[in-house]
């Protein structure tokens, strides 16, 4: 699996696994990131992200390979200016958004598509998304937001009400149409039926060039599961939720304020005998 080190990708999670909890890349990461390329090694990012508000990082990290993005929803290639793949909602989308809004009216909300995101309740918490992901996104009407091409509704709450909000869902057996997953403590989206980082990286499977490669994957949360588990190598560091931990071949003994990506390219490069 490990023999040849440029038929290895390493796709890594964002936030609670490059970032730290400042949201910075830490210095000890991008040295290890910047070894790992140079001998050969390519990589990659798996996020819940939109294409505007990741592209802060594509320089700063020197992406060449395609992304995952919006969750699995979709796969961008910065260096080819072209979305390869996606995988909208469903057209009633709108119609179970504005029943979840009915429910639940002081919840944030946001619709996220591959032009923009579109804010429809700008809460507290919905404010926390915007400010991390540092974008300027568009407000409106979740009525008046154009059908079609909706990759991922994003709904920011308390994390006490987030069960609430899951047990509503299972009641309007909306779980039966979409998936739902939650991103943070105060993220729950709800996404295509089935789709997933994991289902993503068996399409990055099948993208042209990719077809002997060894894929390794690294992430913390909920999100990243089904990831961690199409992966040839998934791996999770010390700060994960416990069911991610229980999903991964290896459980990393530094976290992402410790530099967790560093300790995983440390061991790929071993294993590649590129140690020396």
């Amino acid at each position: 699996m490990f023999s040849d080190i440029s038929k290895i990708i390493l796709l890594s999670d964002m936030d609670g696994t490059l970032l730290t909890s400042k949201k910075e890349i830490s210095d000890v990461d991008k040295s290890a990131i910047e070894r790992f390329t140079a001998l050969g090694g390519k990589f990659t990012i798996a996020t819940g992200r939109t294409i505007q508000a990741f592209e802060q990082y594509v320089k700063m990290l020197d992406l060449k390979m395609p992304v995952i993005m919006y969750n699995g929803a979709a796969i961008h290639s910065y260096a080819e200016g072209r979305t390869l793949f996606t995988h909208s909602l469903p057209d009633n989308a709108k119609s179970a958004a504005l029943e979840i809004m009915t429910m639940m009216p002081d919840i944030g909300g946001e619709v996220l598509k591959t032009n923009g995101t579109y804010v429809f309740s700008n809460t507290e918490y919905q404010q926390l998304h915007t400010r991390l992901c540092n974008i300027v996104p568009e407000y409106a009407e979740l009525s008046g937001i154009e059908d079609g091409g909706w990759l991922k509704v994003l709904f920011a709450l308390a994390p006490e009400d987030i069960p609430f909000l899951e047990l509503m869902i299972k009641q309007r057996r909306f779980d039966m149409e979409f998936s739902f997953v939650r991103s943070s403590e105060i993220f729950l989206e709800m996404m295509p039926k089935g789709v997933s980082k994991g289902t993503a990286l068996a399409e990055y499977r099948r993208l042209p060039g990719m077809e002997d490669l060894t894929f390794a994957a690294v992430g913390d949360f909920d999100n990243d599961l089904e990831m961690i588990r199409e992966a040839d190598f998934g791996v999770c560091p010390a700060n994960s939720e416990k069911s991610v931990k229980a999903a991964a071949d290896l459980v990393l003994s530094r976290t992402n304020d410790q530099g967790a990506v560093a300790e995983l390219i440390d061991i790929i490069i071993e294993k590649c005998g590129e140690n020396r």
